[in-house]
Formats: structure tokens, sequence, C-alpha cells
């Protein structure tokens, strides 16, 4: 008579301990990237609201907004660092820039670039103040400043752009009514804010890349 050989293998509760441990790994797993995730969007909204409170400071300090600051260019009665001259401007009108002007692309003598340049000097924001790069947003795209965008009418504005989907939709629940084309925080797939307001409101779908977003200064 032959000896039947015991076959070896996981019993049920050890498949059941396994199959726990993997899910709960899983959910650490996707609970860190939520948590990043929800960093990130605090983040970008900082950039937003920080820029908002700069641009008032500066205001409130030398009594012009900056970049369209009629005596920002002497540098050196201001008693900022040395560095190369702000352009002077001709004329102010309290608007960042001519209206509609795309801050990821503006020139370097344009008031789109010589506010952040302004507000490196005046120490409100990080950097070199020869520098007329824009700052970095938390999502990896830029920090722009302009006017007269997304129908807002004659305001100033600061924009962020490279945002994908999620997370554009993430802040503008976080900042506002979390609809792309009402409210105080508007955006569109493109590389440059629209001077009008969008006519229908762009989904907010999580992998699309491309999102510019801007809200009111």
């Amino acid at each position: 008579m032959k000896t039947l050989k015991k076959q070896g293998g996981f019993t049920l509760v050890e498949i059941a301990i396994v199959l726990v441990i993997v899910g709960l790994l899983l959910a650490g797993v996707l609970k860190g990237q939520e948590l990043i995730e929800s960093s990130r969007t605090k983040s970008m909204a900082k950039d937003l609201n920080s820029m908002t409170a700069v641009v008032a400071s500066y205001q409130d300090r030398y009594r012009g907004v900056p970049g369209d600051d009629l005596t920002a260019a002497a540098i050196a009665s201001r008693g900022w660092a040395a560095g190369p001259a702000l352009v002077a401007v001709a004329a102010s009108n309290n608007l960042i820039g001519a209206a509609g002007v795309n801050p990821f692309a503006a020139a370097a003598g344009t008031e789109n670039t010589q506010a952040i340049r302004a507000l490196r000097f005046a120490g409100f924001i990080e950097g070199n103040a020869a520098d007329v790069t824009l700052p970095s947003s938390a999502a990896g795209g830029l920090v722009g400043l302009t006017n007269t965008v997304f129908g807002f009418g004659a305001r100033n504005v600061v924009c962020l752009n490279n945002l994908n989907g999620k997370q554009a939709g993430a802040l503008d629940r976080l900042l506002d009514d979390g609809v792309s084309n009402t409210g105080d925080i508007r955006a569109v797939i493109a590389a440059a804010p629209p001077a009008a307001a969008p006519g229908a409101a762009t989904n907010y779908v999580e992998a699309t890349p491309g999102f510019v977003l801007c809200k009111p200064l």
C-alpha cells in the first residue's frame, strides 16, 4: 500500500494573513499619495495667496503697484541691493502690464517681468533681482502676474501654469466654487490665460495636463 505524501502549501489562514498585509500596505501607499497631493494643493494655494499679500504689502510700502511703480527704477534711492536698474515706467494705471498679456511669455522689459524683479528688490519674494525668470509654483510650473484676463475686467491677477486637471480642480475646490469658468478661481486648458471668461466650464479631468489658472489679487 502506497503512503500518500503530504502536499506543501499555504493554509487558508496564512493566505488570509498575507492578503490583509498586502491590503494594509496598499492602503498606506494610497493614503501617503493622498497626503502628498493634499500638501501640494495647499502649497499652490499658498503660492496664490502669498503673491496677493506681497503685492498688497508692496503697494502699502511704496504707494505703487510693482512693475507699474513710477519711482521704482531709482533703486539706489530706495536702498535696494545693487543690480540692473528696473525699466522706468512712463505712466501708471495701477495695472501690471498691458491688458491680457500672457505672463508666462512676457518679454524681459515688460511690467509683468519688472513686477517680479521689483518684488525681489524689495525682499518680498526670494531670488536675485537681476533675474527676470518667474518664480516656480508648488506644481512645478510658474507663477506670473498680469491683468484683464478670464473676464475679470481691469484687475490684476496672479496665475499658475502647467497644472493637470487634478491639481487645478483641487485648487478651485479649496479656494472657490470648483467650477472652472465662474468665481474667483478660473482655469482653462491653454498656454495663456484668455481675455474673456470661458463660455463653458472645462471639466477637471485628473490626468489632463496643460491647465492655466488665475485668481484676482
